[in-house]
């Protein structure tokens, strides 16, 4: 039976359309990365499916538990960790944990052992205010507290925004941990290497699943032929690139710019081209497409199609 599963989830706020049918399904010991930017409905289908709010349309089960009518044992069975910060500022580590534990009918004794690889990093500041912590130390708080209670469905939305890189790889590592455990994991994140780490992922846009598989099926899927070019006037180039004849698409992507060419532009001819637009100094090589180019191919493709 699946840890979760959704079907014709539908939510506006008005005119804005903030979830247009969107379905999937998360196994026990799997992480599902939902992977877009803001705006994309992450948020809003966090709080749909841990029962903090209704959708216009749609149903869904939570560890077996429908979304409508088992409000309460829902949420006895699910861990949240909000985007934003939302525990208690003035309250220590320890205090803050001990109430939530408290909440769930347990206490951080009984349940030490669910937590504590992740507690034992942050236990030496137990006495510290948690709005004294660093981002990184707020974030492993804030999953302690999402499982002191051993919840069967874990949802973290953004969990690693404005965190350090140790602090992500260390947040990854931990999920990879509880996977092994058999918890259900979804994780939603805007950081398109995050797809990696995940079982499957869903590409979001706008309030909708572009599409849902691995990621490997997804890079497999590329079908353009994708160039990184580089010169000494990078903004100038790719202002230039967008207006040649045969490239299909050009985005920014770090030192480089990701290029997709029509079959008939071959590389000495672009060379060429830019050099006559004044690029005299221009490296252009094939490169191996990664879950960014994916995305953005798919949502210019489904745009072109609306």
């Amino acid at each position: 039976m699946p840890g979760l599963q959704a079907q014709h989830i539908s939510k506006r706020y008005g005119k804005l359309v903030a979830l247009d049918d969107v379905g999937f399904e998360v196994a026990p010991g799997e992480i599902f990365g939902i992977i877009g930017p803001d705006g994309a409905g992450k948020t809003t289908l966090f709080r749909i499916l841990t029962t903090l709010i209704l959708p216009d349309a749609g149903e869904a089960t939570v560890d077996g538990l429908d979304m409508r009518r088992d409000v309460a044992e829902i949420r006895s069975r699910v861990g949240y960790m909000p985007g934003r910060f939302s525990l208690y500022q003035d309250l220590t580590v320890e205090e803050n944990l001990s109430f939530y534990a408290a909440v769930f009918g347990t206490t951080i004794r009984e349940n030490y052992h669910l937590i504590k690889d992740i507690y034992q990093q942050i236990e030496p500041f137990r006495d510290r205010r948690a709005g004294a912590l660093s981002g990184g130390m707020k974030q492993k708080l804030a999953l302690s507290c999402a499982l002191i209670h051993k919840p069967a469905v874990l949802f973290l939305d953004e969990p690693t925004t404005g965190v350090d890189a140790v602090s992500r790889r260390e947040l990854w590592e931990m999920l990879l941990k509880l996977k092994q455990a058999g918890l259900c994991v979804i994780v939603s994140t805007p950081y398109m290497d995050e797809a990696a780490m995940c079982d499957r992922v869903a590409l979001a846009m706008r309030g909708r699943f572009m599409v849902q598989d691995t990621p490997a099926a997804i890079v497999a899927a590329y079908d353009r032929r994708l160039l990184a070019v580089r010169g000494d006037r990078m903004p100038a180039l790719l202002r230039d690139l967008r207006t040649i004849d045969g490239v299909l698409t050009c985005n920014a992507f770090g030192d480089a710019h990701h290029v997709t060419v029509a079959p008939g532009l071959d590389t000495a001819a672009l060379s060429r081209t830019l050099a006559a637009m004044g690029h005299a100094d221009v490296a252009i090589m094939p490169a191996s497409p990664g879950i960014e180019d994916c995305f953005m191919l798919i949502s210019q493709s489904q745009g072109d199609a609306a």
